[in-house]
């Protein structure tokens, strides 16, 4: 497999939700046609594989999902996980999510020390956030959605305990900053 594919085969593999040609090809800074040509060719490897993934096109969009033939086991998955309680780890993203928010993957990847792909994707199954893709910075930002401020009894997010004073505090953007600035 060349690196765009694999590349792209990444991407989808983490997004939440289906991914335009033209942000994978932002992402990845290559060509349209090309992004095109090595995902068809990801969709054709899938379909003949018969693997418990695919990848399914609707217009200029892919999305990586199960395989058709699985659907009653990860219906049963989604269930568990949407009716259950919430993980530790999942409550901590969304703590962050609810008084840092909007916030990016990458922010929160930073924030928690670890890839939240799988927290995020459960988050916005049990609609408790939702995601706004920033077309000038290409990154998805998250945030709480209505249903969250309402489950939660608040007219509003900004009546979270604390809330004025955790949202504007400044050590966690210098500390993303510190870090943005190590990676590069």
């Amino acid at each position: 497999m060349n690196k765009l594919k694999s590349q792209i085969e990444s991407l989808l593999f983490i997004s939440a939700k289906p991914m335009a040609v033209s942000q994978l090809a932002g992402l990845l800074k290559m060509e349209k046609k090309a992004v095109i040509k090595s995902a068809d060719e990801l969709l054709a490897y899938y379909k003949n594989s018969q693997t418990g993934i695919q990848i399914i096109k609707d217009g200029a969009k892919y999305q990586m999902v199960s395989a058709p033939e699985n659907a009653k086991v990860i219906q049963e998955f989604v269930k568990d996980e949407t009716t259950g309680e919430l993980s530790k780890p999942s409550l901590e993203a969304l703590t962050i999510i609810a008084y840092r928010g909007p916030v990016s993957k990458i922010d929160l990847d930073r924030i928690r020390g670890v890839n939240c792909a799988l927290i995020l994707r459960n988050l916005l199954i049990r609609g408790l956030i939702e995601g706004k893709f920033d077309k000038k910075k290409n990154e998805t930002y998250y945030s709480i959605t209505f249903d969250f401020v309402r489950f939660l009894g608040l007219n509003e997010i900004k009546d979270l305990p604390d809330y004025s004073r955790l949202h504007q505090d400044d050590t966690i953007d210098r500390m993303l900053e510190e870090i943005a600035s190590s990676e590069k």
